[in-house]
């Protein structure tokens, strides 16, 4: 599926993706560093596990996809790559429920871009897959990923302790979450009228649709 809202959108992520990706990456190092998955030293008796390359991290998530257990994106603004999100761990049965990673560009921060598109992802997840419940974990030390989760009204639940393991070391993280009963406007119309509201405007505008991803 591709998702947009005004110059915002999320579609599927791509081999071809891999030049646009890897200069996003490069520019935003040192600024995402802090907040990036690691891979801990190996148990005794457990595997040895290296970070994948591009080509192996877009085959595992579109393997994930076809599995129904995953959803990822690229975060596109103004037509340009700025970002990524992924709904992992969907779990269906009598949770169905998933939760959202994501990061963007330190150039288009505060733009909005981040709110929209977890906004749009949401509405998706709720509106047309069918889960029923979206958390988002984040380490209390990252204030801007934490404003984004504010200002689209998710709850925040309380502390995992030592949850993930990011720049090398075991991390708490805060959890926030969103059930569909919640939001029975969608989150995307939420969004709108907060910044809106913010903006002195009354409401927010923007349009959305979905549409067929490309191969």
């Amino acid at each position: 599926m591709v998702l947009a809202d005004g110059a915002v959108t999320l579609r599927p992520i791509r081999q071809r993706d891999h030049s646009a990706w890897r200069e996003v990456n490069r520019r935003n190092r040192e600024w995402l560093r802090p907040w990036e998955a690691t891979i801990p030293p190996p148990a005794p008796w457990g595997p040895v596990v290296e970070r994948p390359t591009y080509r192996q991290m877009v085959r595992h998530l579109r393997a994930e996809a076809n599995a129904g257990r995953m959803l990822p994106f690229v975060v596109e603004y103004e037509g340009r790559l700025v970002g990524q999100l992924t709904v992992a761990g969907i779990t269906w049965g009598s949770m169905c429920a998933g939760h959202v990673g994501y990061w963007v560009d330190r150039e288009v921060a505060g733009r909005g871009v981040m709110p929209t598109a977890v906004a749009l992802a949401v509405d998706h997840c709720f509106r047309r897959v069918g889960l029923h419940r979206i958390e988002v974990c984040i380490r209390p030390e990252n204030g801007p990923s934490r404003r984004v989760v504010e200002k689209l009204g998710f709850r925040e639940e309380g502390l995992r302790p030592r949850y993930l393991h990011i720049d090398g070391a075991w991390r708490d993280h805060l959890v926030y979450a969103l059930t569909a009963e919640e939001i029975p406007e969608g989150l995307l119309a939420r969004w709108h009228r907060t910044r809106g509201q913010r903006n002195g405007t009354g409401t927010g505008t923007g349009a959305t649709g979905a549409g067929p991803a490309a191969p």
